[in-house]
This record gives C-alpha cells, structure tokens and sequence, in this order.
C-alpha cells in the first residue's frame, strides 16, 4: 500500500465517520453510530500502525515519510501546503492519538447507551480524532495551528455536550475562552516567526536557526518561544491557564479520557518537542517553561488531595502530570517528555475510564464519599485501576515509574535543570501518590458507604474490554524506555524509544557524567518517599478514617485554602472578569452611549433641521421663487453699488 493512500487512511477515515454520523445525527442507534465511529477511529489505527512499520525499516537519520496533498496559501511570499510529515516524534503521536483513541470510542458505546444524542456525540468524537491528528501531522506551523483550532472547538462542543445544563453549558464556555486566550499568544508567535525567518515550515526553521543561542528576553528567537508557551500553558493546562481544565470534567467521561489525559491537552507538549531545537536557543523561555511547569506539578498536586469528585481528583493530576512534561522540555529533555506522554496517555486514559464505569454503576454519582468497598462489586474495573494507581504513583515496573524517573533524573542533572526543580519534582510525585492513595482507599477499599438505593454492578464488556488493554499497558508501555542504569541490570536491555527518537533533534542536551551510584540514590529515594506517602495515605483512609478530619480542623485557614484551590477562581472573577466586564460597561455607557451617540444624535438632529430650513425654501411655490430672485437681484444692485464708491 502506498505511503500516499495510507495517509489519506490515516487522516481522513475520521473525518468521513463525522460526515456520516453528522448527516444522522438525530438517529439514537448507539451501536451503529459507535461502531461506526469505531471502526474509523481503529481504520486509523490500522494506517498509523502500517507507516510505523515503513518508517522503521528506513535508516535511522532518513526516517521521515510525507505526503503533500494540495497547495493551501499563497500569499507573496508565504507558500503553505497541506503536506503531511511521520517521523519517531509524530509517530509516538499517531499511535497514542489512533490506538488509544479507538479504545475510548468502545468504551463510549457502552457508555454512552442511555443518552438521548449518542450519534452527535460519536460525530463530535470523530471530528476531535480528525482535528487532533491535522495538529500532529502537519509539517507547518499553519497546519498545526488549523488543528490546534479545531480541538479547541470539539473540545467546546463535547464538553458542553450536555448544555441543557447551565454549568455544564459554562464550563465549555470556560475551556474555550481560556483557549482563546493562549491561542492569542500563539498566534503572535507564528506572526513574530514569519516576520524574522520568512517561513512556518518546520524543516526550513531548523535550517535558518542561527548556531548561537539568544541570551536575553527581547531576542526574536525568545519572545516568540515565550508566546508559543502562552498557547501551550492553554491547551495543555498549565498556571496561569489551568483553570478550564477540572471544569472541563463536566463533559462526559470518556471525553476527559481522549481530550484531558490522552490527546488534546498534550498538544502544547507536543508543539514544543516538534521546535525542540528552536527552543533551545531561547534558554531564557526554557528556564520558565521548566519553572512553570514544576510549579504547577506541585501546585496541582496539593489541590487533588482536597478534592471529593473522582473526576475533579484526576483532573488535577492531569495539570499536575502534564506539569512534569514541561518540567521536562524546560530542561531540554524531550525524548523524557515524550516518554512520559505515551505512559500518562495509558494510565491516565484508564483511569478516566475507571472512573466512569465507577459512576456508570454508581447511578452517575461522582462523591467519592459515597463509596467504598467497591472492589468486591467491580472486580474487573478495580484490577485494571489498580494498574493505573501503581503507573502513576511510579510503582517500579509500572510505565510511569521508567518516565517519571527519567523526568527527575534531567531535572536533576541537565544543565538546563537545577536542585531545586528536581525537589519540587519530588515533592509533586510524594503528592500524588497520596491523593491518588486516598483516591484508592475511597472509592475501592474499606467499608462501603453507598446509598442504599444503589446497587453497583461491573459494566459491560465494551467497557471493561478497553480497561484491560489500557491496564496491560500500564504495567508493559515504560519497558520501551529503560534507563541505563537498570537496562545494565537487565542484560544491558537497550532503552528502545531514546534510540528511536536519537536523530530527532540536533541540538541535544548532553547529561554530565555521573555516577551510577548517584542515580540510584536518587530513584530510590524518591521511590521510598512516595511508598510512604502511600501508606500514610492508606492509614489515613483505610484504617484510621477520622483522622484526615481531625487534620483538616487543625489545618483551619490553610485547609480551606487548598479545598477551595486557592480561590484561584475568585481572584480570576475578581480582579480579571469584573473589572473587564465593568470596564466594558463603562465604555458602553459613557463613550458609546453619552458620547459617541450623543454626537451622532446631535449631527443627525442638525443635519434634519437644516433639512427642514430648506424645505421651506424649497416649497414649490412660483411666486415665493419670483420673490427670492426680486431679493437676490436687489441684494446684488447693492452690492455692486457699495462696491463702487
């Protein structure tokens, strides 16, 4: 099959899914439109997995496949196609994207079998898939930028799918506001790249970059990095942009699997890595990439330990866990951010879907509170999020624990990273194995307390068939990323994904040498410290259940700080909203309405009345017009007259 073709596949089978149930989007027959939304998602799959196979076999500096379809702008100088690039970077995407993707839309047959608009939501699920692989496949920035659009809009519409409810209705607003707001940013970046390099194709940026890096913040180099990160920490929920994203859990749950843990909210990730050597010659953005993506690791972190619905607790540790990402790109380590992309899309993807055959067999409840004990009823999705719960918390040999590591392990040892961000990466991971604990303790273990009128049951197998996928790679999907030290264990068993994406970036980060002793100390230590905080966890929820109480009534203000999530939403509401909002009023009243009416108002008034002054002159009468021109021959007599004396 040619390369040509199995891109069109790739691509298009999406979208001709959307077309179709888009046409019938009235019909309630969830099995077809699901199957069929399936079946396009899976065809995709099928096309990501055959051009893998060709780009591996090619050398491993040659391994790019393309496909140009047709000439899309051409203005002066700006010449952008519709052309279409498969290297190891967008090839990680594609699978992720297709594969997991296909899991998620059989999930949501299940799912999504006692809505009364199934078929509009397969079409939306469909159009995301299309949109999302456009972002990841185009070989220009005005590619990305039209897929990076379109995600925003299906993530509006699927989020607000249920938009009969008010708060859900607003929480699409919400996401798709604050994505408006970085792509702004974005925008401003293409816009300060063109104007310097004269091209958004990525290969030819490569090529013009300069040799030297740009020290300082007013370098273009720098500023246009700086607004591309404003675009990202929008898309991919990062401070100050996080805000839509626990939100967005109003969707329904499958939808926060492929858009909030899998796919769209990893694009800003994804973008970076693909400029990953234009970024690297803007140390001064890299350093607050890095920053602000260790901070809001932790400070995400912090807020999921407070929080009661299980989809708001793995909400947060998507911002949290995407923070790790970019804590990695900010210290140069890509191929680590990739890694750990792939293994959050598993684990996190199963334990959204976790979560929603939770609330599917609990009568859509989402208060962890009124759970408990629902291992014994739900044998299947307790195993399988058992998985989940091990990856995330970086249990050794679970994925998370191979990407999470090798995250810390440049935070600690790029020349890029420092101490300090390794810490506050430490810190974020001991956090998360404690909320995600307590996440465990609630919902799975000790004593049930569901309300008597609810009688959960295992969900169905197209539900329970993608947990188990999902679940195995959990556990197989970091074994492609063995770092050195343990794959010298192992009979030096190779790290597969750092060779696979080697010749992807030219300028690399290389780690000082040092001892294997030091990274082992380091592993094991932050690995004791979050089995411990998963014990304390364990023992607060599990075995000794009032304590976290008593904790909070000490804790007092800073309690209620946290619970409310730092009142990050008032203050946004406050000193942001309002004030627009007022401002906006103001403007209406007193420019537009007391000035600018006013005066049109006055000149339309005058204008009228000089009309009416005319029309008096302007009469039709034979004789008044005699009179004026007896006037007007008097007055210029006069006038030549007086002109004579």
């Amino acid at each position: 099959m040619s390369e040509q073709l199995l891109f069109v596949i790739l691509l298009f089978s999406p979208l001709v899914g959307f077309i179709i149930n888009g046409l019938r989007f009235q019909s309630k027959n969830y099995r077809l439109s699901g199957g069929l939304a399936s079946f396009c998602v899976f065809l995709s799959f099928l096309a990501s997995v055959f051009l893998v196979i060709k780009l591996a076999a090619l050398p491993g500096s040659q391994r790019v496949l393309s496909a140009s379809l047709f000439p899309w702008i051409e203005v002066g100088s700006l010449s952008s196609y519709f052309r279409f690039v498969v290297d190891p970077i967008s090839s990680i995407m594609i699978l992720v994207i297709t594969g997991v993707g296909t899991l998620i839309h059989i999930f949501s047959i299940g799912y999504m079998s006692h809505d009364e608009r199934p078929t509009k939501y397969f079409a939306y699920l469909n159009f995301f898939v299309f949109n999302m692989l456009l972002l990841v496949l185009g070989d220009n920035l005005l590619v990305m930028f039209t897929g990076w659009e379109g995600v925003g809009l299906c993530s509006y519409l699927l989020i607000g799918f249920w938009f009969t409810d008010e708060q859900k209705a607003a929480a699409g607003m919400k996401a798709f506001i604050t994505n408006r707001i970085g792509d702004a940013g974005f925008l401003l970046g293409i816009f300060l790249i063109y104007s310097t390099f004269g091209t958004l194709q990525f290969s030819s940026l490569i090529e013009t970059l300069p040799s030297v890096s740009e020290m300082g913040w007013t370098g273009p180099i720098t500023l246009s990095c700086l607004f591309l990160f404003i675009g990202a920490t929008g898309k991919s929920a990062q401070i100050p942009l996080y805000v839509w994203l626990p939100d967005a859990m109003a969707g329904p749950t499958p939808v926060s699997a492929l858009i909030h843990a899998a796919t769209m909210v990893t694009a800003g990730v994804y973008m970076i890595v693909r400029l990953g050597d234009f970024f690297m010659l803007a140390p001064y953005a890299m350093a607050v990439i890095a920053l602000i993506g260790a901070l809001t690791a932790f400070f995400a972190a912090t807020i999921g330990i407070t929080q009661w619905d299980i989809k708001k607790v793995l909400a947060y540790s998507t911002v949290s866990q995407l923070g790790y990402m970019f804590l990695a790109v900010g210290v140069g380590a890509f191929g680590a951010a990739m890694f750990h992309l792939m293994t959050h899309a598993f684990f996190k993807a199963l334990m959204f879907l976790g979560s929603g055959s939770v609330i599917h067999a609990m009568n859509d409840e989402q208060d962890i509170r009124k759970m408990g004990g629902l291992k014994k009823s739900m044998p299947i999705t307790y195993w399988t999020f058992v998985c989940g719960w091990l990856a995330i918390i970086g249990a050794p040999g679970f994925s998370g624990f191979f990407s999470k590591d090798e995250i810390l392990w440049n935070a600690f040892q790029s020349p890029m990273g420092s101490k300090g961000l390794w810490l506050i990466g430490v810190l974020g991971a001991v956090l998360t194995a404690f909320y995600m604990t307590r996440l465990m303790a609630l919902v799975f273990w000790g004593k049930s307390r569901v309300p008597k009128d609810i009688h959960p049951h295992e969900s169905p197998l197209s539900m329970t068939f993608p947990l188990v996928v999902l679940g195995v790679l959990s556990v197989i999907g970091g074994w492609v990323g063995v770092p050195h030290v343990i794959g010298g264990l192992l009979g030096h068993m190779p790290n597969y994904l750092e060779h696979w994406l080697s010749f992807s970036f030219q300028n690399k980060i290389e780690l000082p040498e040092a001892s294997a002793s030091l990274e082992w100390m380091l592993m094991t230590g932050s690995t004791l410290l979050v089995f411990l905080s998963a014990y304390v966890a364990y023992d607060f929820y599990v075995r000794n259940p009032s304590r976290p109480q008593l904790i909070a009534a000490k804790a007092g203000e800073f309690y209620t700080w946290v619970y409310n999530k730092y009142f990050v939403d008032e203050f946004y509401n406050a000193k942001i909203i309002q004030p627009t909002v007022k401002l906006g009023k103001g403007l209406w009243e007193y420019i537009d309405v007391s000035f600018i009416d006013r005066i049109t108002y006055w000149v339309s008034a005058w204008v009228l009345h000089m009309g009416r002054a005319f029309r008096y002159l302007q009469n039709g009468n034979a004789q008044v017009y005699a009179l004026y021109i007896s006037l007007g021959v008097v007055g210029t007599v006069i006038c030549a007259m007086l002109a004579g004396m």
